[in-house]
């Protein structure tokens, strides 16, 4: 069963009927909100959001996986490549970043999902966007974060994956912010470290 997370809300990663997860997909899908009047639709562009991962020891970061580096350093996270366009919507995942956590350094405590519009446009052109946490041995989907109410923000700290004991919890964040890129978000990101 999906638990639809809210800002702030976390979540345990264990299996039901016990267990740590392994591998865990972190899917992005969006699509571009309808334009309203002819010259609007006209002069309409697509979307490109860009799903990103920063691994974190403490508060150093060590790795981002993004669309330009897909895999981290240590193999244990993949980014499933770069969509520009969008247009799963409530449908599947346009973008995935596929995390190992058995595979994960011990060193890094916590991982921070970021997504940017590279393209400039705002949240208020994003429709039907969401983040989603799915167990990759059984396709379940676990935890969902769905982002509502637009915005003038061009981009979001979505949500983090952080130890917690011998497992690890996922903690929905949804903090509006503003850049291009996961580079520009990095002082966004620190506040939620």
């Amino acid at each position: 069963m999906t638990i639809n997370l809210t800002k702030g809300q976390q979540v345990s990663l264990t299996k039901t009927g016990g267990g740590e997860l392994g591998v865990v997909r972190m899917g992005l899908g969006w699509k571009s909100a309808p334009r309203k009047g002819f010259l609007a639709r006209l002069t309409a562009r697509d979307i490109d959001l860009d799903a990103s991962a920063v691994l974190f020891a403490g508060a150093e970061p060590l790795d981002v996986v993004f669309f330009q580096h897909l895999t981290s350093n240590d193999g244990s996270v993949q980014h499933t490549g770069d969509n520009r366009v969008g247009g799963a919507g409530e449908g599947g995942d346009d973008e995935s970043i596929v995390v190992d956590l058995s595979r994960v350094p011990v060193h890094v405590d916590q991982i921070v999902f970021t997504v940017n519009s590279f393209t400039g446009q705002t949240f208020e052109e994003v429709e039907a966007a969401f983040c989603r946490l799915v167990d990759e041995s059984t396709g379940q989907e676990l935890a969902r974060y769905t982002l509502t109410g637009g915005g003038r923000h061009t981009a979001q700290i979505m949500a983090k994956v952080q130890r917690a004991g011998a497992g690890w919890q996922m903690k929905a964040i949804g903090a509006a912010a503003d850049g291009r890129t996961f580079q520009d978000l990095m002082p966004s990101v620190a506040q939620h470290l």
